[in-house]
C-alpha cells in the first residue's frame, strides 16, 4: 500500500476514485455530513471544494492506493488563524469497505500525523460517530476522549448519532 499527498492536480485525475469511496461510506451507513441519495453534482461539488483548499493551503488530501486504486483517504483540515497554526482537524476518513480491518486506516492516520508534525500541526482534532469501528481506530492510535455530544449528527439514512471528540498532542509547545 502507497499512501501519498494529492495535489490540485492528482485529485483532478482521481476525482472519480474519490467520488467512490466517498459513495461507498454512505452507502454504508457512515455518517459524514451527506445524507443518503448523494448524486454526481454533489459529488463533484464536494470534491470541487476539497480541491480548492487543497490549492489555497488550508487542507491536506492523503489517499492510500493498493494496485493504482484508491482504497482509502483522509483530510488534514488546517486551521489558517493567526491563534491556531498549532492545530488541525482530521475529517473524512473515507476506507473502503472491501479495505477495512486490513490497516488501511491506521496507515492514513500515521501518514496524518507525519503531515501535520511537518506542518508544525501539534495538536490533532477529530470526531468520529460513539460507539464506531472508527472510534476504536482512533482510540487505538493514542487519541485522547474529550467528550461527547449526543445527536450530533445524522447519519445517511436519517437516524440522529452521538459523536465522539478526540484529540492528539503530538509535539508539546512552549508556553510563553
Amino acid at each position: 500500500m502507497i499512501i501519498r499527498r494529492l495535489d490540485p492536480r492528482a485529485i483532478r485525475e482521481v476525482r472519480t476514485q474519490l467520488a467512490t469511496l466517498l459513495l461507498d461510506a454512505v452507502a454504508d451507513g457512515h455518517s459524514l455530513g451527506f445524507l443518503a441519495g448523494l448524486d454526481d453534482e454533489q459529488l463533484d461539488a464536494y470534491w470541487a471544494g476539497v480541491e480548492a483548499e487543497v490549492a489555497r493551503g488550508a487542507r491536506v488530501l492523503l489517499a492510500a492506493e493498493r494496485n493504482g486504486i484508491l482504497v482509502g483517504a483522509v483530510q488534514l483540515a488546517l486551521c489558517l488563524e493567526p491563534n491556531g497554526s498549532n492545530r488541525a482537524g482530521l475529517e473524512k476518513m473515507l476506507v473502503h469497505c472491501t479495505q477495512r480491518r486490513r490497516g488501511v486506516g491506521a496507515a492514513l492516520l500515521a501518514a496524518a500525523e507525519i503531515e501535520a508534525l511537518a506542518l508544525r500541526r501539534g495538536l490533532l482534532l477529530l470526531d468520529t460517530e460513539a460507539g464506531s469501528g472508527a472510534e476504536q481506530l482512533v482510540i487505538k492510535a493514542g487519541y485522547t476522549r474529550a467528550g461527547e455530544l449526543p445527536d450530533y449528527s445524522c447519519s445517511p439514512n436519517g437516524h440522529w448519532r452521538p459523536s465522539a471528540i478526540y484529540y492528539k498532542t503530538l509535539f508539546a509547545r512552549r508556553r510563553h
